[in-house]
């Protein structure tokens, strides 16, 4: 039960774990679109004000990156959070051309809102759950998107 998988076996669990995820995946993306109702809050938007409260101040190449979104989908995020506000630009000393995005408070209280609402839903999973467990599934999912990485950039192919 401790000892690793072979590599085929690996590869059969691992394909279950694909399988398990799209179900998921839809699900969540469901109830965000909802909650962009309630919010306000696009998507992009959301993302982007959201990796600002968990990270501090990014440049748009640095939260495109992180989300492996698009340099110009998430510059037209930041625009679109811009206007509402919700974030501000700011002189980067690292990089004259390469502004930083900061969250401003009216965007932080938009994105608290947002997290407010997900974590009274994520408090209702179930099935007595250990940091363990947790740890091993933020792992294994680590895991299998830099296999996926590599992939793409032809390691694995």
């Amino acid at each position: 039960m401790t000892e690793p998988l072979t590599p085929d076996q690996l590869a059969d669990r691992l394909g279950e774990i694909y399988v398990a995820l799209g179900p998921v995946y839809r699900r969540v993306a469901r109830l965000v679109e909802h909650d962009e109702q309630l919010s306000g809050l696009s998507v992009g938007v959301r993302n982007v004000l959201d990796q600002l409260r968990r990270g501090g101040d990014r440049t748009v190449p640095q939260l495109a990156r992180a989300q492996d979104l698009s340099r110009q989908f998430t510059q037209r995020m930041v625009h679109e959070a811009r206007e509402a506000e919700h974030v501000e630009l700011r002189e980067n000393p690292a990089h004259r051309r390469s502004s930083l995005v900061h969250l401003t408070p009216s965007g932080r209280a938009a994105i608290d809102g947002v997290h407010a609402r997900e974590h009274e839903l994520l408090r209702r999973v179930g099935g007595d759950l250990t940091r363990a467990e947790l740890a091993g599934t933020l792992r294994v999912l680590h895991h299998m998107e830099q296999a996926l990485i590599d992939i793409e950039r032809g390691a694995g192919a």
